[in-house]
């Protein structure tokens, strides 16, 4: 099935290139919808097996892959703020949607991928579509963000191409001739732990370019803020996603390893000082994309903490991916419309938003309060079982020092955003906009609802879901 995805997304792209007609390009969209759930929904049929050679629906890859589809659809259907309205040109139009079912597709595949090398091969494709993504716009602002995107994460892939063929070199007499992640899982407990502790560190530091952390964190923001919102949107959660399975894939053999508790300090210093990083310039940042994307740096932070601490942080960390999926989704979905009436992302700039457009405002206050994790919002929970990891690996400082840096961004957050919400100020200049599409700020409300609904009442098939991933860890 995934050779008949792969092959058909391909064409749908290259459909949406050739295409200049808007109707037809409408048409595409459904399309690609509806192979994107139908595929996903035959992937869960096929549950813990393998499609093609290279390919497996495990646990991981499907909850990664729904989270995914689900966010694909707002993220195609938020076109008119960004496409249409806009007056864009067929030409950029085009590039934008083919690049945009790229995107979704190398994701998918990245998911699945049963193969390290087959991994790095899509997640280097999301590079290239999420490039022209960037350059949408096409002014000096999105050029800048492209190149710098392009360069961090060409060298950033190279690293972990680099702990790839060292990680073939540790194989060594154990005789894997694949780098199939089964085979390197079991043949873990035979491998060098020298070179596979040099290993991970270029793996685990190339992949941080995706998955927003220290050091390779700086590839993703510049991108996030010059992207079209629904893209940023994607960028900001499933991409994220992807580098997070890369690190977890590779995790899975250190775990059968004498490295394990070497790996999670460098992850655990590596997650704290990017929590650091964030609260640094949330506390000084003024534009309100940048302020998302730094916050996003954050919560995978947050992950880390989750997956370094084990115990109850495994479970933690799945949880808090897919949560900070939907809610940070939805809030650069948002971003868009804000725009759409200040035509300014400058925090100086907007004000007083509750007067203009009270659905909008109502879902800004109700998303700061779920990324901030506060009740009844799912990423408390969450954070409340990584924080309980830290307390059962007694890593008290740990804990401390997070919650401080933890409180001060809800600080930076909560002011910039009250001030957007209430404040009015003579640098607010209103634009007159036309309504706000009512199946735009739904799918938002939705998005935001999932995180309620998934942390607060999680139905047994999700929570089953996360303990299979988990079991991954804790043979």
């Amino acid at each position: 099935m995934i050779v008949a995805y792969l092959l058909s997304s391909f064409l749908i792209a290259l459909l949406f290139l050739i295409n200049k007609n808007r109707i037809f390009n409408n048409v595409l969209i459904g399309v690609f919808l509806i192979l994107q759930c139908a595929f996903t929904i035959f992937e869960f049929a096929i549950r813990g097996s393998y499609d093609a050679v290279y390919f497996k629906a495990d646990s991981l890859g499907l909850l990664m892959l729904a989270v995914l589809t689900i966010i694909a659809v707002p993220a195609f259907l938020h076109k008119f703020n960004y496409v249409n309205i806009d007056a864009e040109t067929p030409h950029s139009r085009s590039i934008y949607y083919c690049a945009l079912s790229l995107l979704v597709m190398a994701l998918s595949a990245a998911y699945l991928s049963s193969h390290i090398a087959v991994t790095w091969i899509f997640v280097e494709v999301t590079t290239l579509s999420a490039s022209a993504l960037v350059f949408h716009r096409r002014n000096i602002g999105a050029i800048e963000a492209t190149w710098k995107y392009i360069f961090v994460c060409s060298i950033s892939l190279v690293f972990v191409f680099i702990g790839i063929l060292l990680l073939s070199i540790s194989l060594g007499n154990v005789g894997q001739s694949q780098l199939q992640y089964d085979n390197l899982v079991s043949a873990a407990s035979n491998l060098d732990p020298l070179w596979i502790k040099i290993a991970f560190v270029f793996v685990f530091v190339g992949y941080t370019a995706k998955f927003g952390l220290m050091p390779m964190y700086t590839a993703g923001i510049d991108a996030k803020d010059k992207a079209p919102a629904p893209a940023a949107g994607l960028l900001s959660s499933v991409l994220m996603n992807a580098g997070f399975v890369g690190v977890f894939r590779f995790y899975q053999i250190v775990a059968r390893t004498s490295v394990q508790p070497w790996a999670n300090c460098l992850m655990m210093i590596a997650a704290v000082l990017s929590i650091l990083i964030s609260t640094v310039y949330l506390l000084k940042v003024k534009n309100f994309k940048r302020m998302l994307a730094y916050s996003s740096v954050e919560h995978m932070g947050v992950v880390a903490i989750g997956l370094a601490a084990g115990g109850i942080g495994y479970f933690a960390a799945i949880l808090h991916l897919v949560l900070h999926s939907f809610a940070k989704s939805a809030m650069f979905f948002h971003a868009g419309h804000i725009y759409k009436y200040y035509k300014s992302k400058n925090i100086y700039n907007l004000g007083n938003y509750f007067q203009y457009n009270r659905a909008g405002a109502i879902f800004l206050l109700l998303a700061f309060v779920c990324i901030a994790a506060m009740p009844p919002f799912g990423l408390f929970i969450s954070e409340l079982l990584t924080f309980k990891a830290l307390i059962v690996s007694h890593q008290i400082f740990v804990l401390v020092v997070v919650l401080i840096l933890l409180a001060t961004i809800i600080w930076a957050l909560g002011k910039n955003i009250f001030k957007i919400l209430f404040v009015n100020s003579d640098n607010v200049q209103v634009q007159i906009v036309e309504k706000q599409d009512v199946v735009e700020i739904v799918m938002q409300y939705i998005l935001l609802a999932l995180t309620v609904w998934l942390g607060l009442f999680p139905p047994q098939f999700f929570i089953n879901l996360i303990n299979d991933v988990v079991q991954l860890l804790t043979f």
